[in-house]
């Protein structure tokens, strides 16, 4: 009973520590999982605990942060247009709502989305568990046929791209032009050196992603005039429900893929959940899309259990803290059993907390002309990549926004520039 209290305890510290890190853009859930491992020596010694007991609730800590990070780092990305890789496709549709005086709408649908994938995740566990692993081993597939699954999510971008028949072809050529081009970007710039001035964690992945969709779409915003209406703080209409469980559903699967196969980042499994829902409107975009994000952050700790692989940095470090013990029979083994806890106390608390935090900041944001918040977020956005990657950062920053202008302008939807990652994951598959 003391165990589970404490359990308890460390995950509600973990759910306010992940609150924190959603909320500050380019502070990610794995630079302080890292953190955490560079001082855990530290903290089992301050804590009057086992070893091994001591390694548990830091763990506990860290699954926590890492589902309350998903849940709120939505509001960053409709308020300031700041995209970490979790929220670069999430951004696009939630700023529509925004400035149609919705962006509470669009951090409501976002919440449910996270918390439906929760309990979706909490449903798939058994058969995640017995395809993915043993006995059919579907995992394995995956990973063998990974460049034909990748071909075919850009296939589908292209070919699912345009209105009607006429101007089909013409669609799917400008779409496949910046698919390629942001390919090549990324296959010049994902290994280009970039380090933090102040020492921090540094990764190309932040200024790419911060220029195709962050600056590239505050710019156009600033450009056109673009006007911010009032923003209504009332609790939004779901709609049909049957929608909201397909979307919660797609997106789930779509996690379920992420959090196992290798070179699949959350980012890539948006495409893939969008190609599994198929084409609707802004609202179930976001609730799909925040689905992907929070179900891959719960079943990439299932992997460590299912078919003992690390597919993120948090896994990465509870691996290095824990002797995992798999799961071989019919019941998970007790140290699973433990981290349910934390995840559904993360969830179960982020669901209102960034319902809550989202009415507090949009009650207040919109007294500032959205002409000076769109300054204020383009600065903002230099700021952070050049703390997190410096000089070298800004230089991919600028191309990136210069290339995510392109879709724009031509009138294809921004999701192509995934093309930044799925171009090179592809051709590094067939070397």
């Amino acid at each position: 009973m003391d165990e589970f209290v404490f359990i308890v305890i460390f995950s509600i510290l973990g759910f306010f520590l992940g609150c924190f890190t959603g909320l500050i853009p380019g502070l990610h859930v794995n630079t302080l999982s890292m953190i955490l491992l560079a001082s855990s020596h530290l903290l089992i010694k301050f804590l009057p605990f086992d070893h091994n007991f001591a390694c548990l609730l830091i763990c506990s800590l860290i699954v926590s942060i890492s589902i309350a990070h998903t849940f709120v780092n939505i509001i960053p990305a409709t308020v300031l247009g700041v995209p970490d890789e979790d929220t670069a496709l999430t951004i696009l549709p939630a700023h529509r709502l925004l400035l149609n005086g919705r962006g509470y709408e669009a951090i409501v649908l976002s919440s449910i989305g996270s918390f439906g994938a929760i309990l979706a995740s909490i449903f798939l566990l058994f058969p995640y568990k017995y395809i993915l692993g043993e006995p059919l081993n579907f995992y394995t597939f995956l990973r063998t046929n990974l460049f034909w699954i990748l071909l075919s999510i850009v296939l589908l971008m292209i070919f699912t791209e345009g209105g009607g028949r006429k101007d089909k072809i013409w669609a799917s050529l400008k779409a496949s032009f910046v698919i390629l081009l942001s390919g090549l970007l990324g296959l010049l710039s994902l290994d280009f050196p970039v380090s933090s001035p102040f020492g921090l964690p540094s990764s190309t992945l932040m200024p790419l992603l911060a220029g195709l969709f962050g600056l590239s779409n505050q710019i156009n915003s600033l450009v056109t005039k673009a006007k911010i209406e009032r923003q209504l703080l009332e609790e939004p209409e779901m709609g049909n429900k049957k929608e909201v469980i397909l979307s919660v559903f797609a997106g789930s699967i779509a996690g379920a893929i992420v959090s196992v196969v290798p070179g699949i980042t959350s980012a890539i499994g948006t495409i893939l959940a969008l190609g599994l829902r198929g084409s609707t409107n802004d609202k179930q975009i976001i609730i799909t899309l925040s689905a992907v994000n929070t179900s891959c952050a719960f079943l990439v700790i299932s992997a460590l259990f299912a078919i003992s692989r690390a597919r993120s940095g948090a896994a990465i470090v509870i691996a290095n803290l824990l002797n995992i013990d798999p799961w071989k029979g019919l019941a998970p083994p007790l140290d699973f059993l433990y981290f349910l806890i934390p995840m559904v106390i993360a969830g179960f608390f982020s669901f209102p907390m960034t319902c809550f935090l989202g009415k507090f900041v949009l009650g207040r944001i919109e007294k500032i002309p959205y002409a000076l918040l769109t300054k204020i977020s383009i600065i903002f956005i230099v700021i952070v990549t050049f703390i997190f990657t410096g000089f070298h950062g800004l230089l991919l920053l600028f191309t990136s926004t210069a290339i995510g202008m392109i879709p724009i302008w031509v009138g294809v939807r921004r999701s192509n520039c995934m093309g930044v990652l799925l171009i090179p994951i592809m051709l590094n598959l067939l070397t």
